[in-house]
């Protein structure tokens, strides 16, 4: 067998050395489908994710049929609220960690 030319070799290292691009996002942020021919916006189907005392996930299920006054409210009340849920369940965790840490010991 004979070795692959110099040029080969560097042009392999220099394929593997440029990162892979990924396609740009775009302009729409919320994901869309194609249903039938019809498009339909997951966020308005969904609606948004909410976090529960518990630290699960759920959705609000009547989110199509509210009006965007109802809508603008959940979102401002609903932002907050998951916000502090998430900084609640995170130290819920921390702490149940650090005692396992200390029950190994």
């Amino acid at each position: 067998m004979s070795e692959p030319s110099q040029g080969t070799t560097t042009e392999a290292n220099q394929a593997t050395k440029q990162p892979l691009a990924l396609p740009a996002p775009s302009d729409d942020e919320t994901a869309r489908i194609e249903v039938n021919g019809q498009s339909y916006s997951l966020f308005d189907r969904l609606g948004p994710t909410v976090v529960n005392s518990d630290g699960t996930l759920s959705r609000i299920t009547d989110w199509a049929e509210r009006t965007p006054a109802e809508r603008a409210n959940i979102l401002r009340v609903l932002g907050k609220r998951n916000q502090l849920r998430l900084a609640a369940t995170k130290d819920r965790l921390e702490a149940e960690g650090d005692e396992a840490d200390k029950q190994a010991d």
